[in-house]
């Protein structure tokens, strides 16, 4: 650690501090720094480090800690005021505000002592020429603490009328208390309204948006707009992750999981931070935080959950159960504290209204990973809760409905007929139907089953179906592995039964079954290479000639119309084995009309999907994507979770090809949640995420974006996802990163990108990545390791013969080299090779496109080796000189270069003491621009600066 010999090392050392995370290693630090300025003999020296220490203490989790220090400078100034420079002049003032606040949090200080200090501030402001603005807004934030609201209400209109001035909290901060009150007084709209600009990034400090982000969240659902809550967690939790002072906005982000079905999310956030449960720095965030996990928990145990392992305070196991009464205690014993100290029952009243919140939508998907902690859900095609008349003949009726009507739920109405009844108690028919539900329910293995079905169809004296129950067990038969002997099986029936029919002893229904049972045999026989294609298709053929011979089946008889739906689909398959894929679509469409004709259109969603599948092979689009939209309308709940994440997927890639990104990802989000509720989380939920990532960020939304790449990357694996996806989310998360201004992180995921795309056969994407993990590097500060970066990428450049690339590589080597304060020689060096390596491409090229290029990069190498010699200290003219004549060169393509160039020189010869060169260059750029569009911000800006430039020269 370097020794603090004098002020100005204090000062770095203080500096270097203040960037260290929250947390008690920085605080620790502070106090070194504070003994080390006492040693110096210097009281600006102290009081500095005393403003520094209280700081850090202020944003920490022992806030508690900076009322003495405070103490101390207030003693010194009242002693020695011209010890202090006007900075920490103002800051003293400026930190009356933290210890109003900070002595409101503390529930041990009495109430008497707050409105003394109140009456204290608004002295020395008075005194030191201050507006009243900020000593209001402390009275207002005393008051709405303790459920005084009349003089909350004027207080609050008093901060308002009051000049801002400079001990005025910043706008955010002022907006985001504004926006509080407004959700306390019960107007989520206007708090909304007066948070805008902070969420609109207007105004912004180091603690907002962060604070207004994880406020919102609770009034955004109440207000119905669950989509932009999400948005807002997303961001605000990657803001506020990092910062240990900022334990009540976290809370709030548990308390939006326990509200939208995310309590899984909820109990991650609380295994993040178990500092949280214990830090006693800050009381009044404590409370915030205890009164949540009490909401969090409470929930699970609601849910059949409470015992359920769930992360809590150190030192011993918890179930969701036990942490709910633990946390509850520890809250209301807290508030009560509070409501001690203020004799109201105000705090007391918010925590349990707080604790007692119900959720406010049942599930909102959030794009990232979250499981939900929960009994595993029913699928999406289980039955609707049983109606309240439970008798026999009301389920009886129940599951006639449901059969008649083709509805997924008959076989477990009908199971639920036969635990409720004994044999003895049902008819034949009914027994029959039983069995026959059940058969189908077993699938293959409950061939012999149907044996029993058609027995008891008989007793029924129903012999045709009968005949239709051995037929549907002799296609389960073939499905098991018996083709021949179900096909021997079902020739008999279908003689059997077509007699029957002729005979009129059993109708057009189980004829048309029996025969249904053939064609799918013949069918299965077909796909497994065991049989003709065009038996099947006879066969197949025979029922709709059946079905529509006996005139057009009714729309309530939706078993017949459903025959002549299946039979067009299996027509379509042996078309489109055929070769005719038109020819397929239409006979599919065609089984679409028909089942949404019969009243089940979850039946139509196997063929709307092929019907997109055909219409992408003949490059169809837009009937691709009405097919899936189609598909996922009329599956409705009856979708499987797995079958909707790939309707999503494909619908999202559509969307997004046709440049609709806020759509696709939409899709994507969903396709996210389907994965979790399917189980397949780490599969094709991680595609999802992935997607998802990638349309967010297309949209510039990169908090977001980062988060649900985060997510997605532990489950992508190269072996299920390929490595091209695993490589394209960590390139669009290194995006993400570089936007938010994350330099190291992006270095990192860009050069682990890279580090996959080197085994590639194509190098272009491995050169890319190494130039962006340079360019981040750079941003970071690692120049060195920015500097082997480039040197990487330059290589692969060179290798792919990519001259643009590879000396713009060898100009940002140049410019770190100038950075690293070695002298310039290295610097020209490298500047000197990119125009070395530029020229002899300029040679070489072939076509006048590739001229224009080469000779626009040659004219930015120059002019970019004058700015490095002019910031070196060095003669640029010579290559502003030449930089001007390629840009010229250009014509009309390259004027706006060649007039920054012209202003850079001009520039450089004001500082060199050349007005008369500096005038001249001005004018050049002035007749440039003489009939230029007066709109172009390119040329008004120019404009502006020559005439300044040509000010200064004369």
């Amino acid at each position: 650690m370097t020794e603090i010999t004098d002020l100005a090392a204090l000062r770095r050392a203080m500096a270097e501090n203040a960037e260290r995370p929250e947390g008690p290693a920085r605080n620790a630090r502070a106090e070194q720094l504070l003994a080390a300025a006492e040693g110096l003999n210097v009281p600006l020296a102290v009081i500095e480090a005393l403003g520094h220490q209280l700081s850090v203490y202020n944003y920490s989790s022992e806030k508690d800690k900076m009322f003495v220090p405070f103490a101390r400078l207030l003693r010194l100034w009242d002693e020695r005021p011209g010890d202090f420079d006007a900075y920490e002049t103002h800051s003293l003032h400026w930190v009356f505000k933290w210890m109003s606040a900070g002595m409101l949090d503390q529930p041990h200080i009495p109430l008497a002592s707050i409105e003394k200090w109140l009456g204290e501030m608004e002295r020395r402001y008075r005194l030191a020429g201050y507006s009243e603005r900020a000593v209001r807004g402390a009275e207002f934030s005393v008051a709405a603490h303790i459920g005084d609201l009349a003089r909350a209400e004027r207080a609050y209109a008093a901060w308002l009328a009051a000049d801002r001035d400079e001990m005025a909290d910043c706008h955010a901060c002022e907006l985001y208390g504004q926006g509080l009150w407004q959700v306390e007084r019960g107007r989520d709209a206007a708090a909304l309204t007066a948070w805008r600009p902070v969420l609109e990034g207007e105004f912004s400090c180091a603690h907002e948006p962060h604070s207004v982000l994880a406020a919102s969240l609770v009034p955004l659902l109440r207000l119905g707009r669950a989509e932009e809550a999400r948005a807002h967690h997303l961001r605000g939790l990657r803001l506020v992750r990092p910062m240990e002072s900022m334990r009540a906005a976290y809370a709030e982000h548990v308390e939006f999981c326990a509200l939208s079905g995310n309590e899984a999310r909820g109990l991650e956030l609380l295994a993040e931070r178990p500092a949280y449960f214990t830090d006693t720095g800050h009381p009044r965030s404590r409370l915030d935080f205890l009164a949540v996990v009490t909401l969090l928990t409470g929930r699970l145990t609601e849910l059949g959950l409470g015992d359920e392992p769930v992360p809590g305070p150190a030192g011993r196991a918890w179930t969701a159960r036990d942490l709910a009464a633990h946390a509850r205690t520890e809250a209301l014993a807290l508030a009560e504290r509070f409501d001690a100290r203020n004799g109201t029952s105000y705090v007391g009243d918010r925590t349990r209204a707080r604790m007692a919140r119900r959720p406010l939508v049942d599930r909102l998907p959030l794009g990232v990973r979250t499981p939900r902690p929960a009994p595993a859900a029913p699928s999406a095609a289980t039955s609707p809760a049983p109606a309240a008349e439970t008798s026999l003949p009301a389920l009886l009726a129940e599951a006639h409905r449901l059969a008649d009507t083709l509805r997924p739920e008959a076989v477990d109405a009908w199971a639920a007929v036969a635990r409720a009844a004994g044999d003895d108690e049902l008819a034949p028919a009914d027994r029959a139907l039983i069995a026959d539900h059940e058969a189908m329910s077993r699938g293959p293995e409950g061939a012999e089953l149907f044996e029993r079905a058609a027995e008891l169809y008989a007793a029924a004296g129903d012999p045709g179906e009968a005949l239709a129950a051995r037929a549907r067990g002799a296609y389960f038969r073939a499905l098991r592995g018996e083709p021949d002997t179900a096909l021997a099986r079902v020739t008999g029936l279908s003689e059997e039964v077509r007699a029957l029919y002729a005979a009129e002893a059993t109708g057009v229904r189980q004829t048309a079954s029996v025969l249904m049972s053939r064609a799918r045999i013949l069918m299965h026989r077909a796909r497994t290479g065991a049989g003709p294609a065009r038996d099947a298709e006879a066969a197949v053929r025979e029922v709709p000639a059946l079905v529509e011979g006996h005139g057009t089946p009714d729309e309530g008889d939706a078993r017949l119309v459903a025959r002549v739906a299946e039979s067009w689909g299996m027509l379509a398959e042996l078309a489109r084995a055929a070769g005719d894929g038109a020819g397929a679509a239409e006979l599919l469409r065609r089984a679409v009309a028909e089942y949404v004709r019969a009243g089940v259109p979850w039946c139509a969603v196997e063929y709307e999907v092929q019907v997109a599948a055909l219409a992408e092979e003949a490059g169809d689009r837009e009937e691709a994507e009405r097919a899936l939209r189609a598909a996922l309308e009329h599956g409705g709940p009856y979708v499987e979770p797995a079958g909707q994440v790939q309707l999503h997927l494909r619908i999202a890639e559509l969307t997004a090809g046709r440049g609709e990104v806020a759509d696709a990802a939409e899709h994507a989000l969903q396709a996210t949640h389907w994965a979790d509720q399917a189980g397949e989380s780490g599969t094709s939920g991680a595609w999802a995420r992935q997607r998802l990532g990638g349309y967010l960020l297309r949209q510039g939304r990169c908090a977001e974006a980062a988060e649900v790449l985060e997510s997605a990357l532990p489950d992508l694996r190269a072996e299920t996802h390929g490595d091209g996806a695993v490589v394209q989310a960590r390139w669009w998360l290194g995006d993400c990163l570089e936007e938010l201004g994350e330099h190291r992180a992006a270095a990192e995921q860009r050069l682990l990108a890279a580090d996959i795309a080197r085994h590639w056969p194509e190098q272009r994407d491995h050169a890319t990545l190494a130039h962006l993990a340079a360019d981040s590097l750079g941003s970071a500060g690692l120049v060195a390791e920015a500097d082997r970066a480039y040197a990487r990428a330059g290589e692969l450049w060179r290798a792919l013969g990519d001259t643009r690339l590879l000396v713009r590589s060898l100009r940002a080597r140049a410019w770190l080299a100038l950075r690293e304060d070695a002298g310039t020689a290295e610097a020209e060096g490298l500047m000197a090779e990119a125009v070395e390596v530029c020229e002899e491409a300029l040679e070489d090229a072939a076509d006048s496109r590739a001229l224009g290029g080469l000779t626009r990069e040659l004219a930015q190498t120059h002019r970019q080796f004058g700015d490095l010699l002019a910031q070196a200290g060095g003669p640029g003219g010579v290559h502003f000189e030449r930089a001007i004549a390629l840009f010229g060169s250009l014509g009309p393509a390259g004027l706006h270069d060649r007039t920054a160039a012209e202003l850079a020189a001009a520039e450089l010869a004001t500082e060199l003491g050349h007005p008369e060169e500096a005038s001249t260059r001005a004018r050049v750029v002035l007749a440039a621009y003489e009939n230029a569009d007066e709109t172009d911000e390119t040329v008004r800006t120019r404009r502006a600066e020559a005439a300044r430039l040509l000010g200064t020269a004369e």
